[in-house]
């Protein structure tokens, strides 16, 4: 009976390695196994490391070692010569074997190359195996390990190499570095565990499930593979949710961070909204939608205490400002993460009816992601700058406007050429402030150099300044336009060679008229006109009142006049700042001056002025409180080696 069976399975087989023949044919492609020994040049071979014997993932079998017969078999390793052939004899006999109770038992012999496989020895074995779907192939491996170079594909497969020596899984593919050292940090294991058998196990239970609901949404065409979609899984949800869904459940829970998932081929639309929106425009979104509420309950949740966190005080005025506006038409609650639990703050808000969650700090990202996703009806709100992620709204302000400005003040009242700027993050944003207050600098004294230091590194940055004898400083930005505390830590000053201190100017955050205008267009129903797959960044300038600068009275008079001219200029849209001529430290021309820099171009910005000394610090060089934001947005963050999460295997 078997021997029947076998027949029947060979023809079945014989189909398929046909239509997969003629589909080749017909689209150009070549139809056989590859080869490696046409493949590989030895001159480019480091060496060779002998894996034992392994289960091989039957998808990542593509070629033969040698030429040999592999004209018997189409690319999926299926067979191609008719049931008379001395081929089809051996095949049929062998499938026979695997159907009786003695089974297939030699493993195969092979080569693995760039992490794909090709028979040295069992071709016949692999195709019977793979015949009947078995997802893998035992065969005892010998990996040819190219010589290491420039060439991205070789640097990506050394990080697979490394991730396979602790996790020893094949199957898991990335096309982006660092990608592998990043799901080891979110399972929690880090790149230095090698993995236990019941960890592997675990992995491949789960993966396997994650696979099969990833094949369910993703298009056909599409080159993301399953193990980009499971990082962007484990950013919101655990690992151990995956094995406790079903496959519905599971599909139906993956499909709604899909947008995300998307974006890891291609950038999702970046909604960059500059200013808020006119009073026309509110009229019309009212008139194009059927409901919107008359009352909004408001979350904000807190990282820091605002008695002891500038930063936090900023947005608790803000917060204060919004419940004196619109009085009872919102209902604001306040939450205190600071034990950094961010997401069962935002749990609780939720729980407590918050329909809109103000998350005031960078590294609530994460937090945010999961309950967009739980929640698709809760608003929910980053204050962080240009992230690819489509169910939270982020909102910044473009305070380099207001650093141009104290740039221009600085340069004036720089007796003696040279002026101070204090930085805190390299983080997304922070170098178009940086370069902005140069080019403020440049135009009224086009001598003066900017000694750049970072209160994120170690030292004392304004002692270190004072030392060299900067004649300006400009400091951290001031909490809110009222009641402003002139000290050395806030704003831009002048400093005498006694060591006193004469304020100039200081840029402002006033989020309260931020927190006013979003909740407004929740009211009025506009919040909707921006819905859809689109990562939305509010990034509000002078013009909208959401930054601010205040004077001091001890600036010159003229001085004074010249700033208010440009925060005019500014507001009105007949001064940009980066509208001329730019070139960087390292003499390359940035800008002819013929045009301005767009958002994303500002946003992005990883370069700095010419007339500025001093670097981006990286990653390794900063304190420890600075690591966090930096790892979620900084410049760099996609090459920072991230940190190992709770373990989930």
């Amino acid at each position: 009976m078997s021997r029947t069976e076998a027949i029947q399975q060979y023809e079945a087989a014989l189909k398929l390695g046909q239509k997969y023949y003629h589909d080749a044919i017909r689209r150009s492609r070549y139809p056989y196994p590859l080869v490696l020994d046409e493949i590989l040049d030895e001159h480019t071979v480091a060496g060779r490391a002998e894996l034992g014997i392994i289960n091989i993932p039957s998808d990542l079998i593509i070629g033969t070692k040698s030429a040999g017969r592999t004209a018997a078999l189409a690319g999926n390793f299926m067979p191609l010569l008719n049931e008379s052939s001395e081929f089809a004899g051996k095949w049929i006999t062998l499938c026979e074997a695997h159907l009786s109770d003695e089974g297939i038992r030699d493993p195969i012999e092979c080569f693995e190359y760039l992490g794909r496989f090709y028979i040295q020895e069992g071709n016949k074995r692999a195709s019977v195996l793979m015949s009947f779907g078995a997802p893998t192939v035992p065969g005892r491996v010998t990996r040819i390990i190219p010589e290491y170079s420039d060439d991205r594909d070789i640097q990506l497969y050394y990080e697979f190499m490394q991730f396979y020596s602790v996790s020893g899984m094949y199957g898991v593919s990335f096309r982006h570095q660092g990608d592998y050292l990043r799901l080891l940090a979110l399972l929690g294991t880090g790149e230095d565990h090698v993995w236990t058998d019941r960890e592997r196990k675990s992995f491949s239970a789960g993966f396997s499930h994650f696979c099969d609901a990833f094949e369910k949404l993703c298009p056909e065409n599409a080159k993301i593979t399953p193990a980009e979609a499971l990082l962007v899984w484990l950013e919101v949800f655990p690992f151990s949710d995956i094995k406790e869904l079903s496959l519905t459940d599971l599909v139906q829970k993956l499909q709604t961070i899909w947008p995300d998932v998307l974006t890891r081929e291609t950038k999702p639309a970046l909604e960059v909204i500059s200013e808020p929106e006119n009073r026309s425009q509110g009229v019309l979104s009212r008139l194009f939608s059927f409901t919107h509420p008359d009352h909004v309950k408001v979350a904000f949740i807190y990282a820091y205490p605002p008695e002891s966190s500038a930063w936090t005080r900023a947005h608790d005025h803000g917060r204060e400002y919004l419940e004196k506006t619109l009085g009872d038409k919102v209902t604001v609650s306040v939450y205190h993460a600071y034990n950094r639990d961010y997401y069962t703050e935002m749990v609780k808000a939720v729980s407590d009816g918050a329909q809109v969650i103000f998350a005031t700090t960078p590294p609530m990202i994460d937090a945010c992601r999961r309950i967009a996703s739980a929640f698709k009806n809760v608003k929910v709100l980053n204050c962080a700058l240009s992230r690819p992620y489509t169910g939270v709204r982020m909102y910044y302000s473009r305070i380099y406007e207001c650093k141009f400005i104290t740039g221009a003040i600085a340069g004036a009242m720089a007796e003696n050429d040279l002026v101070g700027y204090i930085s805190n993050f390299p983080i997304i944003g922070d170098p178009a402030n940086i370069n902005a207050f140069a080019l403020g600098v440049r135009m009224t004294n086009p001598r003066a150099k900017i000694a750049l230091r970072w209160s994120c590194l170690p030292g004392n940055p304004l002692r270190e300044l004072m030392d060299e004898g900067a004649a300006v400083i400009s400091n951290r930005d001031a909490t809110n336009s009222t009641n402003i505390h002139w000290a050395l830590e806030w704003g831009t000053y002048k400093l005498a060679p006694d060591g006193s201190m004469t304020p100039l100017a200081v840029p402002c955050w006033d989020w309260g008229k931020f927190y006013e205008r979003v909740i407004l267009s929740i009211l009025n129903g506009s919040w909707a006109a921006l819905s859809g797959d689109r990562s939305v960044n509010y990034w509000w300038g002078l013009s909208s009142g959401v930054v601010s600068i205040q004077f001091s009275d001890l600036l010159p008079p003229g001085v004074a006049s010249m700033g208010k001219m440009l925060v005019n200029g500014i507001s009105s849209g007949f001064v940009h700042p980066f509208k001329t001529r730019i070139t960087d430290q390292n003499g390359i021309l940035r800008n002819d001056g013929s045009e301005d820099f767009s958002s994303a171009a500002l946003m992005d910005m990883d370069w700095l002025c010419d007339n500025i000394e001093g670097s981006i610090p990286s990653y390794d060089e900063l304190l420890p409180f600075a690591k966090e934001t930096v790892r979620l947005f900084g410049l760099s963050r996609n090459l920072i080696i991230p940190e190992k999460e709770t373990e989930q295997l």
